[in-house]
């Protein structure tokens, strides 16, 4: 974990309630799956934020607007500066991959699948994306993926954009698969358990009080005994999971 400032370099409106905002910061060790926890004028709790993109200068978020933290975060002017813990949650593993990994995402579920992406294909692995969202105006990301080198398979609950369904409607033509990388709400996360035959990583949405574990918050039941989902999660591997 490191706590430093960052600092507004963009802000992207991508959706009627999806945001995209650049931050100046030296996060080069943040790994795929990992969080920010993020501090905001007059509110006591930190708001956990998923990682999209990394680099030696910069970090990416896209989030949703939900609540009263996240309709700050996204009026907020180029130039602010923000208190931010960075580097907190374990990540997704690139070693369990195998050749062919399938990467699931629903909503916004879709932005930690970004960077594991851009990691997966520069070890040579040949990836497949299925990104899932209610309808058309809510797709974000699909070019993004697509100028990555992945595969791209979109699915929309009305049929207004790609494959009329969820995620799971999309197994048959994502083709053979060695591993599962998802993340999103728990009943898509649980039907990919269902449908999919290989071990995978899934990661998972919790409220969260201090974000880096001292809390115990955010603990849930695994087969392993209780883990943590900000410090021990948030992903965690198919094996382990108890529903």
């Amino acid at each position: 974990m490191k706590q430093s400032i960052f600092e507004i370099l963009s802000q992207e409106q991508l959706t009627r309630d999806v945001f995209r905002t650049v931050f100046a910061a030296d996060t080069s060790e943040v790994k795929p799956g990992q969080f920010v926890n993020i501090l905001l004028d007059g509110l006591y709790l930190r708001r956990p934020i998923s990682v999209y993109d990394a680099d030696d200068s910069t970090l990416t978020i896209i989030y949703k607007v939900v609540g009263r933290g996240t309709a700050q975060l996204s009026k907020l002017p180029v130039g602010a500066k923000l208190d931010v813990l960075s580097g907190l949650g374990n990540g997704y593993d690139t070693e369990s991959a195998g050749d062919k990994p399938l990467l699931i995402g629903g909503g916004v579920g879709v932005p930690p699948l970004y960077l594991l992406s851009k990691k997966l294909l520069a070890a040579g692995k040949d990836v497949t994306v299925i990104l899932g969202f209610n309808t058309a105006d809510e797709v974000f990301c699909k070019r993004e993926f697509e100028a990555l080198g992945a595969k791209v398979l979109v699915t929309t609950v009305d049929g207004t954009a790609g494959i009329r369904g969820f995620v799971t409607d999309a197994l048959g033509k994502a083709g053979d698969y060695t591993h599962v990388y998802t993340c999103g709400p728990e009943p898509m996360l649980r039907a990919v358990y269902d449908k999919t035959v290989t071990s995978g990583q899934y990661s998972f949405e919790e409220r969260m009080g201090c974000g880096f574990g001292a809390c115990m918050g955010c603990t849930c039941r695994t087969k392993y005994g209780s883990k943590r989902i900000c410090k021990d999660g948030p992903v965690l591997t198919k094996e382990e999971i108890v529903w």
